[in-house]
């Protein structure tokens, strides 16, 4: 596994800076969260700043996943709004525009991976409707991806439609796509109680493709630096390295940016503490 970090923990920094100062405190992968300031694929100028930002990471020998979670980049009103959830059409059809633009950009940086989620509905229409609307949307995104040849890893999230790994199950067998995996954030499994954390890293062991990293505190959605919440990570890595994982392992602390230098430099010597203390077992 690498060691990496979210770009949405480096809100004040340049991409490139933030990119320069995680490969300089050691990390290994970056979950670049696309937004206003970071490969905002609506930029007139993110070719260039994409060309860029491909040759940073190459020079660095990072690696890279894209992640699709900014809070208002599709809309300045409404967090994380619109979604594949959605009302109406033109809406869902922005939602996946802005994905499929992702898929191009994972695609030019040779990314592991875009990560996505459901997002919460605005109206209240059967689930049926919503099962429709979310499954419509994953499968026409699994078929560009499948032309791109990037993966695709889906994020179950508190609060959002799609919450819980029981849920992620049905939709992956709904939507029946090889390039439809996983993203599973450590944090949210505590925080809704799927435990023991490991057995659910060992199950999904072969559609794992991201995975975010932080504590948390059971049935509080706040991600914390590790140490202020409950997890006990040491089994959490060692079932990451008995399965074989080989992606990023990405630090997410989005409400750090204020001291994001010294947050990842923290964050990563406790993960390599607890790293090496598994390997001299």
């Amino acid at each position: 596994m690498l060691f990496g970090y979210n770009t949405n923990g480096f809100a004040h920094h340049h991409l490139e800076h933030a990119l320069i100062v995680l490969a300089k405190r050691g990390y290994k992968s970056v979950a670049i969260t696309l937004d206003h300031h970071a490969l905002n694929p609506y930029d007139p100028g993110q070719m260039d700043l994409l060309a860029r930002t491909g040759g940073l990471l190459e020079m660095l020998k990072v690696r890279s996943v894209i992640e699709t979670g900014a809070r208002f980049l599709l809309n300045p009103f409404l967090k994380h709004q619109p979604t594949l959830l959605s009302r109406y059409s033109r809406d869902r059809n922005k939602r996946q525009e802005f994905i499929r633009l992702a898929i191009d950009i994972a695609k030019e940086l040779k990314a592991d991976a875009v990560s996505l989620w459901s997002g919460t509905p605005l109206d209240n229409p059967e689930e049926s409707v919503l099962w429709k609307r979310l499954v419509d949307g994953c499968r026409h995104l699994c078929d560009y991806a499948e032309k791109q040849k990037v993966r695709l890893a889906f994020e179950p999230e508190p609060g959002m439609f799609i919450d819980t790994m029981a849920r992620f199950a049905e939709l992956k067998d709904r939507v029946n796509h090889p390039l439809f995996g996983l993203t599973i954030d450590i944090g949210h499994l505590h925080c809704q109680g799927e435990i023991p954390i490991s057995d659910y890293l060992r199950r999904w062991k072969d559609r794992l493709w991201n995975v975010h990293i932080e504590d948390m505190r059971r049935g509080v959605h706040e991600h914390l630096m590790f140490g202020e919440g409950e997890i006990d990570f040491v089994p959490v890595l060692r079932t990451l390295y008995e399965i074989g994982y080989q992606g990023g392992v990405h630090v997410e602390l989005s409400r750090h940016s204020h001291d994001a230098v010294e947050t990842a430099r923290k964050a990563l010597e406790f993960l390599k503490h607890i790293s090496h203390g598994l390997n001299t077992e």
